[in-house]
């Protein structure tokens, strides 16, 4: 059994949307962001830099300890080693898609999430800030259409993988991004293609009713307000638990 630490997010998506192709069973426990959860100790523990999604995978291949693993590109290839599936073994194959995994991870991710933050959620407007990213998210559109224009299928190739996971729930935010998939026909081929998949929709609805569509002040601190030092507080806050649990 996996335990799935999880808000319904795109990053989220991305590890629901993976258990429900592989059909491995899992438990979903909520981490409700806007709360301030993902700082919790026992949260902290299994996923360091208090983001979630995170799993503890309690029937690891060999046996022995459970292990927890966080980074939502980590644990798509945590679960394609321990089911042998979505990643080639094929060396070719199996870096064209980490390339595309790594691309979703440094590039479309951050800069979405930063172009979705100065959209909606920024205190005030600032156009060069909205003009920035905006620009930077089109041209990883862009970039995305023209390989999907070569490779047909999918991101990667011909065979479903572990990189569209990744990147599909990004795309998915593309109204809230201010993007226009008409302008991106291979994207937007790929992308109505996958979202008939069965397990990406069980994926995408698994904590859908939890989705709160107006920011509270309490989600904007606890998602906006972090800084190195409420990084130590938590961690020492963290081992002084730990420590109390050890003495009783």
């Amino acid at each position: 059994m996996i335990d799935l630490h999880y808000w319904p997010t795109p990053n989220g998506w991305k590890i629901s949307i993976m258990l429900e192709e592989c059909g491995l069973p899992y438990r979903f426990l909520p981490v409700n962001i806007g709360r301030g959860e993902q700082f919790s100790p026992d949260f902290l523990a299994i996923s360091p830099n208090n983001r979630m999604p995170a799993i503890v995978d309690h029937e690891p291949t060999g046996g022995g300890a459970p292990v927890a693993v966080f980074e939502s590109g980590a644990i798509l290839m945590y679960l394609a080693e321990k089911t042998g599936q979505f990643l080639a073994s094929d060396v070719r194959k199996r870096y064209q898609t980490l390339q595309w995994l790594m691309w979703q991870m440094s590039g479309l991710g951050p800069m979405a999430g930063q172009n979705g933050h100065f959209l909606l959620y920024a205190p005030e407007k600032l156009p060069y800030a909205i003009e920035r990213y905006g620009k930077e998210v089109d041209r990883l559109y862009g970039v995305l259409d023209a390989q999907l224009a070569g490779t047909g299928a999918y991101v990667s190739g011909s065979d479903y993988s572990i990189a569209d996971m990744a990147i599909f729930p990004w795309v998915r935010t593309h109204k809230a991004q201010q993007v226009d998939l008409q302008k991106f026909p291979h994207v937007l081929r790929w992308y109505d293609a996958l979202f008939e998949r069965p397990a990406v929709k069980r994926g995408l609805a698994l904590g859908k009713a939890l989705r709160v569509p107006t920011m509270t002040d309490e989600a904007r601190k606890s998602l906006f307000g972090q800084t190195a030092q409420s990084v130590r507080d938590r961690h020492n806050a963290a081992e002084a638990l730990n420590l109390e649990k050890k003495r009783t």
